[in-house]
């Protein structure tokens, strides 16, 4: 297959559901953690641990919903009716998780965040495994990710001028608000996606392995285990700085009534880089053009050791600063992940596109939970009070695991993704061989 320009209905109707899942995404890692720590009682320790717990099932569950997705085949497609399924299963954890009922504790908030995972996996893995076979090639590619995440960044900015707009400063009214509009606007966005967008037919059928075997040849993909390890140290990093973006609001900077135009100007920024992005990568490559934004973004984070009292202006600057990489960082790796998907069905003939996608939705979900586990767990262990009043040692720590922390672990991905091996030029190789 060759589509040397995806045409603009379909392309649109493809990157629509990303607007409103991106709405659910800004409460789920940073509002809901303040809400079950504070207005429902959960103590840090225990939010840290249920959601990071809840993470592990990923490693069963994702990886199976991939290779379904992968291996399904009905009238209406592969991926399509995994999404039809995921629609009632989101919609009752996530009834469930951001409207509990009085006196919900651990456990409640364990089974209402794993059904709605399991319905935001459904939904996830088979719909970013269809953008990879919507084109081969290596720059269309990027333009299909560049509008399916600036929808994204473009729910995340909505999402942030919504509460803002209205004056919300509470975590709980602000997650009801925004999770009764994902809902609404899901549906409609789903229908697009399912009726106007045709699924790639599959052209040549081959004896599939198990599960586990193709989890182990996956593995053998060297360029896709370089992939998974920058994505996941750099899901880290970013989860780290969302989760604790509350608390530096009101901790450190004394701002909490500031926190939502802040977001906003994080994230308006961050739709303003992805063309940037783009063209940067058209011209040196997608994982130097990631590359550079990831040191960009250590740079940027740097001055929130200079922080105090009152310093929006300064937060405020830093927020831009790391705004301007997460262009980057949405639309490049999905970008990548295509490539290398494209080696792997080089090597052993089978699309496996969904498993792949599984894996890396894996290391970002796990990400974010351990993101939110291991700033929760140290804050825990240092006597911080998520209802204020804390020391020099508290806030000093908090400040560390939003910047200093995030900075290692970005420029730990960058030594990863610093000579990646499979280029333009190396994408087109590859293509030309499984044509031929």
């Amino acid at each position: 297959m060759t589509i040397a320009r995806l045409a603009w209905r379909r392309l649109i109707s493809y990157a629509a559901p990303a607007l409103p899942l991106a709405i659910l995404g800004l409460p789920l890692n940073v509002y809901l953690p303040t809400f079950w720590a504070g207005t429902m009682g959960v103590s840090l320790g225990m939010v840290g641990l249920v959601l990071t717990l809840v993470r592990l099932t990923d490693v069963i569950v994702d990886p199976a919903i991939g290779r379904l997705s992968d291996r399904l085949r009905t009238r209406i497609g592969r991926r399509k009716p995994i999404i039809i399924a995921a629609i009632p299963v989101g919609l009752i954890g996530g009834a469930a998780l951001f409207f509990p009922s009085q006196g919900a504790g651990p456990i409640w908030l364990a089974f209402s965040y794993m059904a709605l995972t399991l319905g935001w996996s459904m939904i996830a893995l088979p719909w970013q495994a269809w953008g990879a076979e919507l084109s081969d090639d290596y720059r269309e590619r990027t333009r299909i990710v560049s509008w399916r995440e600036g929808l994204t960044l473009a729910g995340i900015v909505v999402s942030a001028v919504i509460p803002a707009a209205l004056g919300l400063s509470d975590p709980g009214a602000t997650l009801h608000l925004l999770a009764i509009i994902c809902a609404a606007l899901s549906i409609p966005a789903l229908i697009a996606l399912l009726t106007q967008v045709a699924e790639p037919a599959i052209t040549t059928e081959i004896p599939q392995p198990g599960l586990a075997e193709s989890l182990r040849t996956a593995w053998a993909n060297r360029p896709f285990r370089r992939l998974l390890a920058a994505w996941a140290l750099n899901g880290i990093a970013n989860g780290l700085p969302a989760a604790l973006f509350l608390l530096l609001c009101r901790e450190v900077l004394h701002a909490a009534d500031q926190s939502g135009p802040l977001l906003l100007a994080f994230f308006a920024t961050g739709i303003i880089s992805v063309p940037f992005w783009s063209w940067v990568s058209n011209r040196i490559g997608k994982h130097r053009a990631w590359a550079w934004a990831m040191i960009w973004t250590c740079a940027a984070f740097l001055p929130v050791l200079l922080l105090g009292p009152g310093d929006v202006l300064g937060f405020l600057l830093i927020c831009l600063g790391t705004g301007a990489g997460l262009g980057a960082d949405l639309a490049l790796p999905p970008s990548m992940q295509a490539d290398v998907i494209d080696l792997d069905t080089l090597n052993h003939g089978e699309p496996r596109a969904g498993l792949f996608f599984a894996a890396w939705t894996m290391a970002q979900k796990a990400g974010n939970a351990l993101s939110a586990g291991l700033a929760f767990g140290i804050l825990d262990l240092v006597g911080f009070n998520s209802a204020g009043g804390n020391a020099s040692l508290q806030l000093e720590t908090l400040i560390a695991l939003y910047c200093l922390l995030p900075i290692g672990l970005k420029l730990s991905a960058v030594i990863c993704m610093w000579n990646f091996p499979i280029n333009a030029a190396e994408q087109a190789r590859i293509r030309a061989e499984l044509a031929r």
